[in-house]
C-alpha cells in the first residue's frame, strides 16, 4: 500500500498491511529476502544506486525489502515518517546517540532506565566525551534543573523498568524543545498498539525489537522511528558503522507486528488481574503496576497510555532470600532476564538485569534485595495465581 493508501486507516489494519510492496511473482504473504547484494543491468544504473541518485537496493547492510518493509510497518504504526531498524535495542541507542550527538554534549538519562542503557553511557560513550546526567524519571523540575547549554539529548523509558513509573511525555517534550534538545522516548513495554509517544511531542521513539514486537522470544532486534531530518542521520550510522537487522528477523517481525494489538491487550488483561491479585497477599510488600489504583501515577498512565503494559515490579517481605524462593518456586513460570515473550517471566533484577551496577546505581534506581520483576504472559491467569501462591504462601 502506499503511503497515502495509509492515511485514516486503523493501528490493527497498518499491522497487517503497512509496507508491503507485492513482487512480481503477487506473493500474498511478505517474502523473505537473505540474500547480500543485490544486481543491475548496467553500469550506470549501479552508479546511480551507490550515488543515492536513483532509489534502490546496494547491498544488504543497509538495504534490504524485507527489513525496509519492517521499517516501513512500524513507522507507520508509531506515526513516524521513517523508521530504521538495527542489530539490536542497545544498537538502537548506541545508534541514535552517534547520529545526533558529539564530543562535549550532554544527554539527560532517567535513572530508572535499563541496566544496560546506563552502561552504555557510562563506560562506553562517555570515553567520547558524550556526558550523561540522570535524574528522577518523573520529576520534571529535575529535568529543567539538569539542562545546559551543551544538552543536546532527552532520553526516557517510560513506563520504567521494573518500577512502572512514568513521566508526562507531553510536559517533558515541551521543556526538550524549549531548550533546544531532542526527545527520545524508550517503548519497548508498551508498543505503539499502547502507547504513541510521536503523538505526545517526542522526536524518537526507540524499541528493542526482540521484546513484544516479536512477541514470542524468537528473534533479536531493534529500531528507531521518528522524522525523516534524524533517521537520515541514524541511517548513515547503520550503513557505516553496519548494526543492521538481518532479513530473516525482520520477516519475524513483521509475523510480530501483525498480532501486536491483540497480544498487548491481552497481555494488559492478566497483568491487572494478577497485580490486584498480588496486592492482597500477605507475603508481597507492595505492587509496582501502574493499572492499578494505588498506583501514584495511575491517572497519568490512563491519560497517555491506551493499557498498563504486562511488566511489574513486586517487592516480597523478607529481601533476597524470600524473593528467590518465590522464583524458585515456580513452575510455570520461566526463569530468565528476557521478556515480551508469550511465556510469562520471573527475574530478580538486583542479581540480573540490574546486577552490573554498582549498590548506589540499584539504591538510586529502587532496586532493592526483595524485588522481583514478573512480565505476564498469556497463560491461564489462575494458573499464574497458583505459581506465585506456592512460594508466597511458604514465606
Amino acid at each position: 500500500m502506499s503511503f497515502d493508501e495509509l492515511e485514516g486507516l486503523g493501528l490493527e489494519t497498518l499491522a497487517i498491511r503497512a509496507g508491503h510492496a507485492r513482487t512480481h511473482e503477487q506473493e500474498h504473504g511478505e517474502p523473505i529476502f537473505p540474500t547480500s547484494s543485490f544486481v543491475y543491468e548496467s553500469a550506470a544504473e549501479a552508479a546511480r544506486k551507490f550515488k543515492g541518485e536513483e532509489p534502490g537496493n546496494v547491498y544488504s547492510r543497509f538495504t534490504n525489502p524485507t527489513v525496509r518493509n519492517f521499517e516501513k510497518r512500524l513507522a507507520a504504526m508509531e506515526g513516524g515518517e521513517r523508521c530504521v531498524a538495527t542489530s539490536s535495542g542497545m544498537a538502537a541507542i548506541l545508534s541514535t546517540v552517534l547520529a545526533l550527538l558529539e564530543a562535549g554534549d550532554e544527554v539527560i538519562v532517567s535513572r530508572s532506565v535499563f541496566g544496560s542503557t546506563i552502561a552504555l553511557f557510562d563506560k562506553y560513550l562517555s570515553k567520547f566525551g558524550i556526558q550523561p546526567r540522570y535524574v528522577e524519571l518523573n520529576d520534571i523540575a529535575g529535568w529543567e534543573a539538569a539542562m545546559s547549554s551543551k544538552t543536546k539529548l532527552l532520553f526516557a523509558e517510560t513506563p520504567s523498568n521494573p518500577l512502572n513509573e512514568l513521566v508526562d511525555i507531553a510536559a517533558l517534550a515541551e521543556l526538550a524543545h524549549r531548550h533546544g534538545a531532542l526527545l527520545a522516548i524508550d517503548n519497548c513495554f508498551l508498543t505503539p498498539a499502547l502507547q504513541r509517544p510521536l503523538e505526545l511531542g517526542a522526536d524518537l521513539v526507540i524499541h528493542s525489537a526482540t521484546k513484544y514486537i516479536d512477541g514470542q522470544g524468537r528473534a533479536i532486534g531493534g529500531a528507531v522511528v521518528g522524522r525523516d531530518q534524524e533517521l537520515e542521520q541514524l541511517f548513515g550510522v547503520v550503513r557505516t558503522c553496519g548494526p543492521c537487522m538481518s532479513p530473516f528477523n525482520a520477516w519475524v517481525f513483521l509475523k510480530g507486528l501483525e498480532t501486536l494489538s491483540l497480544r498487548m491487550n491481552a497481555h494488559s488483561r492478566n497483568a491487572l488481574g494478577l497485580a490486584q491479585w498480588l496486592e492482597a497477599q500477605p507475603a508481597v510488600e507492595r505492587v509496582y503496576y501502574s493499572g492499578l489504583e494505588s498506583h501514584p501515577q495511575h491517572a497519568l498512565a490512563q491519560r497517555q497510555q491506551r493499557g498498563f503494559g504486562a511488566v511489574m515490579g513486586v517487592e516480597i517481605k523478607g529481601g533476597q532470600p524470600a524473593a528467590w524462593q518465590v522464583i524458585d518456586s515456580t513452575r510455570v513460570m520461566s526463569i530468565t532476564g528476557n521478556l515480551g515473550d508469550v511465556k510469562t517471566t520471573i527475574t530478580h533484577p538486583g542479581t540480573t538485569t540490574h546486577g552490573r551496577l554498582s549498590d548506589e546505581q540499584r539504591a538510586s534506581a529502587g532496586i532493592r534485595d526483595g524485588l522481583i520483576r514478573l512480565a505476564v504472559g498469556l497463560e491461564s491467569l489462575e494458573d499464574l495465581k497458583a505459581d506465585l501462591a506456592r512460594g508466597l504462601d511458604s514465606l
